[in-house]
């Protein structure tokens, strides 16, 4: 809904300023290579070990995948659409996340990235096949590039709930009853990470896999030393395709933040929650809808403490885009929902935590006490 101004009056929102309609200052850094290795197409999915496959597939489950494959050592999870798995789930010894998976745009990706990085191309235990080149990210994260031989085939959907508009009235002599049931997961949409070296590691996605940035986050008081997070998108032309496919963000971790799956709509969100809720899992935060990207969110825990994300209605950008700018804050997380949590900015305190920040302020890194003070002054404002 539009507002008229009152008087010549600018209308105020809980979030003036935070929109990341502002463009970049004259100098500031772009948001794509000019030469790029290769252009990824899309994330292909995650890869985790865990200790407990049974209790991983229970979770799984409810959280709403399907189940691609499953043997003693390893669990392979989907979604409802035609293509790669989301999921690698393999036994280890502790819970602990890989890496990403990206899909190459074609075979021949793999071989030119190959030979940029001195790398290997090698065959992959995907269902269906495949084959993938292994790489490190500035981070140290390990990060595949995979083509698949075959897809997987689509599933049957959860259908979106018809809905009544003003005077739109496509629903009569019927009622909305949204089943208690898992939300049905459709695809991976992005995966965030949490780096101590943010522009190398930033620098190595854009020239190395050809992305490209959708939004830029910068602390308060501090735009002149670059941005602290970036909304990163794959670039397929023409082809409108997620805002963030990546978001990347300094701190003082290394590592997995969260990931984010698609559902149909907000109805198989909440219903879904619920779902969840009964069963005694913890939400992290939601529901809402988020600023950079616009999706409809719910964020949860798996039992090994790992974030995840129900999502639906995101942004679609074509490579035309420029990057937005605009300033870090809690409160920028969210144009409408309940205030973010502590949980979900990684905020409760712990002897762990002390020590991921003290061995981060003595490293060779980007993370020094002005930007840590920034950082944790974006988080409470």
């Amino acid at each position: 809904m539009s507002h008229t101004p009152v008087n010549g009056a600018a209308p105020q929102t809980p979030h003036q300023d935070l929109h990341s309609e502002l463009g970049a200052l004259r100098g500031e850094r772009p948001g794509r290579s000019r030469n790029p290795v290769i252009k990824v197409a899309d994330l292909a999915w995650l890869e985790f070990e865990k200790p407990d496959l049974d209790r991983a597939e229970v979770f799984a489950r409810d959280f709403g995948f399907a189940i691609a494959a499953r043997t003693e050592h390893e669990l392979w999870l989907r979604g409802t659409f035609a293509g790669s798995p989301c999921m690698v789930i393999r036994k280890g010894y502790t819970s602990r996340f890989i890496g990403p998976a990206f899909r190459a745009a074609e075979r021949a990706d793999l071989d030119r990235l190959a030979d940029a990085t001195g790398s290997t191309v090698r065959d992959i235990g995907v269902p269906g096949g495949g084959q993938s080149v292994a790489l490190l990210d500035p981070s140290g994260l390990p990060v595949r590039v995979v083509h698949c031989t075959e897809q997987l085939p689509a599933l049957p959907e959860q259908e979106p709930l018809i809905l009544n508009f003003g005077t739109d009235h496509r629903r009569t002599n019927a009622t909305q009853r949204p089943p208690r049931e898992p939300s049905r997961i459709q695809r991976l949409g992005h995966v965030v990470l949490e780096t101590r070296v943010f522009a190398r590691t930033l620098d190595w996605y854009l020239d190395t896999l050809g992305m490209i940035v959708s939004d830029f986050l910068f602390l308060d008081g501090q735009r002149q030393r670059g941005p602290t997070m970036a909304f990163v998108r794959c670039d397929q032309g023409s082809v409108a395709v997620d805002h963030h496919t990546l978001a990347l963000h300094l701190g003082p971790g290394t590592g997995y933040v969260h990931s984010a799956y698609q559902v149909t709509d907000l109805d198989a969100i909440g219903a879904g929650g619920e779902y969840l809720t009964e069963r005694g899992y913890q939400r992290s935060w939601g529901i809402g809808r988020h600023i950079q990207g616009s999706q409809l969110f719910d964020y949860w825990r798996d039992p090994d403490h790992f974030m995840l994300e129900h999502f639906a209605d995101g942004d679609l950008f074509s490579c035309d885009l420029e990057p937005g700018w605009a300033p870090m804050s809690a409160s920028g997380l969210a144009q409408w929902g309940p205030p973010v949590t502590r949980d979900f900015l990684g905020a409760n305190p712990s002897p762990a935590k002390l020590r991921e920040v003290m061995t981060a302020l003595r490293g060779d890194n980007e993370l020094d006490p002005a930007r840590l003070l920034g950082l944790m002054k974006a988080m409470s404002s």
